[in-house]
């Protein structure tokens, strides 16, 4: 993104928002989906994973509920290998199954995360801006406020299909059965049965947009400021991205950690055909209260170093070639101006 003068500039429209937020959304799942595929892979070689054994494969858009079933169910990550490391694993699987292999995962990731990414980010520059007529340009809590009120937004409005995403991906349902299935839990539960388990997400992505947006604008103008110019480069938004996605992430982990055993919980319990777990034993301050009686305080932390490799970069990729894609609407829509 070079600096150009202000007169260049012009505002960009929803439509050019939302294509620069799914350029976004392609590009972090292309880059990061690896490094999930091979950490799954890792994790898999030092502690096989059992037959009704759930965990949450997450590429930096999204997360997955995966169930192993038997030997030769989601090969991609019940395959043997001895790897070294993250380098050894990613050229062996290379070599041995295919560059393929390393972007399992990735068709529901995009089915899914496009739309969802698409509302959050347009979401958040339309608040932006209408906040800013508002509250004055300078306003500190405006990135507080079009974080929290879009991530509640979009999570609100994708709730639902993430209960059918995963019910279509845990029983294979076809269409048919699956509006059966849906039709029959609402029946008997309520349509507010197809937001379940949305306070937990709620309570991980609300804190999280927040803090990261209101660093990423503190990072983003400090750097602009140290550099000399008014309009971010690729360097200042990926910088400000990945350092504000480390502190959010960090922060936000025991929700992450909560919203995980839940949903493994759950899955694993009607894998098994075990019992259910009873409403008020799952709420999140319930699980909280588990873990630390079971792990102490380090167990609302687990997983913080392999979260970080993957919020920073997910994070710095995401929001720079966002930032990046706005730019270029934003030029072209000027040198249109000017040459109508």
């Amino acid at each position: 993104m070079a600096e150009m003068s202000d007169s260049n500039l012009a505002k960009t429209t929803v439509i050019q928002q939302a294509i620069a937020s799914c350029c976004g959304a392609i590009i972090t799942s292309l880059f990061v989906t690896p490094l999930d595929v091979i950490k799954t892979r890792l994790q898999a070689q030092s502690n096989p994973f059992y037959k009704g054994k759930c965990f949450v494969y997450s590429n930096g858009l999204m997360d997955h509920i995966c169930v192993c079933d038997n030997g030769d169910s989601k090969a991609w990550y019940k395959k043997p290998g001895h790897f070294k490391g993250m380098l050894d694993a990613f050229v062996k699987i290379t070599q041995r199954e295919g560059v393929k292999s390393l972007w399992s995962g990735l068709p529901p990731t995009l089915i899914m995360a496009l739309p969802t990414t698409v509302i959050y980010f347009t979401c958040y520059d339309q608040l932006s801006e209408a906040l800013k007529s508002r509250l004055g340009k300078d306003d500190e809590h405006i990135p507080i406020l079009a974080g929290s009120l879009s991530r509640f937004g979009s999570v609100t409005i994708v709730s639902p299909l993430e209960l059918i995403r995963t019910r279509m991906q845990f029983r294979k349902f076809s269409y048919k059965q699956l509006y059966l299935c849906v039709s029959s839990k609402v029946a008997s539960d309520g349509w507010l049965s197809l937001w379940r388990g949305w306070s937990s997400t709620v309570l991980r992505d609300v804190p999280f947009s927040a803090m990261y947006w209101y660093n990423y604008e503190h990072f983003k103008k400090i750097l602009c400021e140290e550099l000399g110019t008014h309009e971010p480069t690729f360097f200042i938004a990926f910088a400000s991205g990945a350092a504000s996605g480390s502190i959010a992430s960090v922060i936000t982990l025991p929700f992450d950690v909560v919203k995980t055993h839940r949903q493994t919980e759950l899955w694993e319990c009607e894998t098994l055909k075990s019992a259910v777990p009873q409403r008020d034993s799952t709420s999140t301050w319930a699980v909280m209260r588990k873990i630390v009686a079971k792990n102490g305080i380090t167990g609302l932390f687990a997983g913080i170093i392999p979260r970080l490799f993957k919020v920073a970069p997910a994070c710095a990729i995401m929001i720079s070639t966002y930032e990046y894609g706005k730019s270029f609407f934003s030029h072209l829509n000027g040198k249109m101006s000017q040459h109508p």
